[in-house]
């Protein structure tokens, strides 16, 4: 999956996300936690928009992804501010880095984009054999609960003045599973080209992940609703995890 098509039209279809107050919290979640950022990897940055605001943060940070197509995006946006970031194309459960880092942040529910829960601990491990002790690792995944009653069987449309967008999802029940299905109608002066793309997310239990982040040799410091610093819910929709290398 390379997110060719959404690359374009990711920031336009993604404009409800704050990514001030998105870094503002990791922030202060890096605070609560007695904990320098130091250097900083962005896994999955997409078009590095929080990328960005951290390094206006004067943290010392660079991004990884896998799309070719979106680090564009995130070296351009990067170029408009005239900031210096490297961006790296990585897959997460394959990372190679060129060193250690103090800190690892995935957002947007990025973990969920994993072909399942072997790629997702493959991915804990990498993070964690080169995170330093002490390191702290920060991320979010969408819930069951948003998988199956919020995502699963319903279809979302958004219409902006670049394109038409048509948004299926597919629930399946075995490892709570949503088949994404795009179709992207863009103008092109009297008629629409139509693009389609297609992924898959997976949701866990929590406990899951727990055991998966302490099978890589993280502690669990804590379980957030999203963008709070409070316990999840039975109709939470994404949770946020600090967990700390041993």
């Amino acid at each position: 999956m390379s997110y060719g098509v959404f690359a374009e039209f990711y920031d336009g279809l993604t404009r409800n996300v704050d990514y001030k107050a998105k870094a503002d919290y990791l922030c202060r979640l890096f605070e609560r936690f007695a904990h320098e950022p130091g250097c900083t990897l962005d896994l999955a940055c997409g078009t590095g928009s929080l990328t960005v605001e951290f390094k206006k943060r004067g943290i010392d940070v660079f991004g990884a992804d896998m799309s070719s197509e979106m680090l564009t995006e995130a070296q351009m946006k990067a170029a408009d501010e005239e900031l210096d970031i490297l961006f790296l194309k990585q897959k997460m459960q394959s990372l190679t880095l060129y060193g250690t880092i103090d800190t690892c942040v995935c957002t947007l529910d990025s973990i969920s984009h994993l072909q399942g829960a072997r790629e997702v601990q493959k991915t804990f491990d990498r993070v964690a054999y080169y995170m330093e002790q002490g390191g702290l690792f920060v991320f979010d995944v969408n819930t069951v609960y948003k998988h199956k009653e919020i995502l699963g069987g319903n279809t979302f449309v958004y219409d902006t003045d670049e394109v038409f967008c048509v948004w299926q999802n597919t629930y399946s029940g075995e490892q709570h599973k949503v088949k994404i299905e795009l179709d992207f109608f863009i103008p092109e002066e009297d008629h629409y080209i139509r693009e389609r793309e297609c992924f898959s997310e997976y949701a866990y239990a929590e406990e899951d992940i727990i055991s998966m982040l302490e099978n890589s040799g993280f502690e669990t410091l804590a379980v957030y609703r999203d963008m709070t610093f409070e316990q999840p819910c039975e109709d939470t929709q994404r949770i946020t995890f600090a967990a700390r290398k041993k």
